[in-house]
């Protein structure tokens, strides 16, 4: 669908376009995200924000992650090296977390994560809550197996992410939340 120019400086005007997508050139139009969605993402930066200072990232919220100026995506969260910062964003990836939302496009995105050498994707359902992992396996993101509680672990933060009832549950050595 073509979207008019003066529909796009308006959304830029009003702030709407932070999420919005630019697949290969093609833009993407992101919703704003839920309360629920919202609340757990901030919650995940705030928790996790230490823990990835000592592995040496950074962590950012919502941030645009770039293969060019007309490809990039806008994962909820992104842990990423000093070096891969740039001024539109982040030029690279250790690990993005996407928090779904209802019709969201976050499966979708896998291959160009995996394009990027991001290490792994957290993929967060806050309505379960639900978690799967996705590890970079030579160029492709394959599934993470879950242990024997439903769990699973990232390698780049070393934090175990598991739910238990209505809670996300995080450890990791000296550490623990319920989200």
């Amino acid at each position: 669908m073509e979207v008019p120019e003066q529909m796009l400086a308006e959304r830029r005007r009003l702030g709407l376009d932070g999420r919005d997508e630019m697949w290969e050139g093609v833009l993407h139009m992101v919703p704003p995200a839920g309360g629920r969605h919202q609340r757990l993402g901030s919650s995940l930066l705030m928790t996790l924000g230490p823990v990835a200072e000592r592995w040496g990232l950074v962590v950012s919220y919502e941030t645009g992650l770039f293969r060019n100026g007309d490809d990039y995506r806008v994962p909820d969260l992104l842990f990423y090296r000093p070096e891969h910062a740039s001024d539109r964003g982040a030029e690279g990836a250790d690990l993005v977390v996407e928090l779904r939302s209802p019709g969201d496009e976050s499966y979708a995105k896998l291959d160009f994560y995996a394009a990027l050498g991001v290490r792994e994707v957290l993929v967060v359902d806050p309505a379960g809550p639900a978690v799967e992992l996705f590890r970079l396996v030579g160029e492709r993101l394959l599934p993470v197996s879950a242990d024997t509680e439903g769990g699973v672990r990232s390698d780049v933060l070393a934090v175990r992410f598991h739910t238990s009832g209505d809670a996300l549950r995080l450890t990791w050595v000296g550490g623990e939340a319920a989200l």
